[in-house]
């Protein structure tokens, strides 16, 4: 038997691939771990751990390392609600949505970046498609004003990609959009199959709760990883409280020490500070909507 120290780049079914120094060994969880009534993923992609690698090949994971970060959705069972971690430790998350064909949505994207401040994750948005459209800056520029970065792609030209590459160099990187944004077809530009192979394991994951569900973290030449994560739309602001909603919108949540009530729900106060800056046209009118729907839960 032998020590070693992890990655966990595939998850099954109780089975993890965890990548080592040694090559992939495959891992179940070790019986201490799995002592008590856990109340999440003890352990999932992503994940950092310590294993034994035993006489056969195979291996136990011995230790989970603490999470820096984590995409999660709370999955309602008879013993109570679990938390499901669909991937931990991403270093950033990779926002597609299209310039047309399908038509932008922005209000997703606007709670897609929501999800992402709360889960403390870095967002980076890829404006796909630009071939479709003459002036796909017009449509994004809003979110490098509020100062996320928004990388213009076409896997069709080849735009933005080795700008959208550099950045995914040796990070976890967490792909979500709505359907039909090409994001496989993006994946293929960056690097050819892997679109097709993260494709795949999408489908399976989609076709319903009584198939294998297998979640996996694709190898990026150079280094790096990404890794599909849909369901972002359903994953909700399920412990979200409406008053820190404005916590999560970079262009508000510095003015909110400002307003004249503490407990300014930011829609209807005198001296609301944020309702000045929307008069004054510092705050665009798209992103306050988006605010006002997601505090009110109806977005």
């Amino acid at each position: 038997m032998a020590n070693a120290s992890g990655l966990i780049v595939k998850a099954q079914s109780g089975f993890f691939w965890v990548e080592t120094v040694e090559g992939i060994i495959v891992c179940q969880l070790r019986g201490k771990l799995k002592q008590g009534k856990a109340k999440g993923d003890i352990a999932a992609l992503g994940d950092k751990v310590d294993i034994t690698i035993l006489d056969h090949g195979s291996g136990t994971i011995d230790s989970v390392h603490e999470r820096t970060r984590q995409i999660a959705r709370l999955d309602p069972r008879p013993g109570g609600v679990y938390r499901q971690t669909l991937l931990a430790n991403p270093d950033q998350s990779i926002l597609v949505f299209a310039c047309a064909n399908p038509s932008p949505r922005l209000r997703m994207l606007d709670r897609f970046l929501v999800i992402a401040e709360k889960q403390r994750i870095p967002a980076l948005i890829a404006a796909n498609k630009t071939d479709l459209v003459e002036d796909p800056r017009s449509i994004f520029e809003m979110y490098e004003s509020i100062g996320y970065r928004v990388i213009y792609t076409s896997a069709k030209t080849g735009r933005g990609l080795e700008e959208l590459k550099s950045h995914l160099q040796n990070k976890i990187s967490a792909f979500a959009g709505p359907s039909g944004v090409g994001k496989s077809s993006l994946l293929n530009a960056l690097q050819p199959g892997l679109g097709l192979a993260v494709n795949e394991v999408s489908q399976a994951m989609n076709k319903g709760r009584h198939t294998t569900v297998s979640r996996q973290l694709f190898p990026l030449e150079g280094g790096g990883y990404v890794a599909d994560t849909p369901g972002w739309k359903s994953l909700g602001l399920w412990d979200t409280e409406p008053e820190e909603m404005d916590a999560y919108f970079p262009e508000l949540r510095g003015l909110v020490e400002h307003c004249q009530f503490s407990d300014c729900t930011h829609q209807h106060e005198p001296g609301c500070a944020v309702l000045a800056a929307l008069k004054e046209g510092r705050i665009h009118q798209e992103r306050y909507e988006s605010f006002v729907r997601l505090r009110s839960g109806t977005e």
